[in-house]
């Protein structure tokens, strides 16, 4: 997946949207969420390639990859959901 820009950077920054009545409000808190946790773990995994994390994961590496394969997929499938369904996220 190639890096993405987001208008919402952190977790935090969603909560009133996913209160919203607005199921597009919530649609994009939904896909905010789920990119800014990917982002955060590509970096991790990043940092883990370029022997530069500062702790000892606990799970193997091919755990964390079946992790942001998976991640991946959703995003693309949230990104589908929007073009569908006319949400500009």
């Amino acid at each position: 997946m190639k890096d993405m820009i987001l208008k919402v950077t952190e977790l935090n920054d969603t909560t009133e949207m996913m209160a919203s009545e607005d199921y597009k409000e919530r649609f994009k808190a939904e896909y905010y969420q789920v990119a800014i946790r990917y982002q955060k773990l590509k970096t991790m995994l990043d940092k883990w390639d370029n022997g530069e994390l500062t702790f000892s994961p606990t799970c193997p590496r091919s755990t964390y990859n079946m992790q942001i394969a998976a991640m991946t997929d959703y995003i693309a499938v949230l990104e589908a959901r929007a073009v569908m369904e006319n949400i500009e996220l």
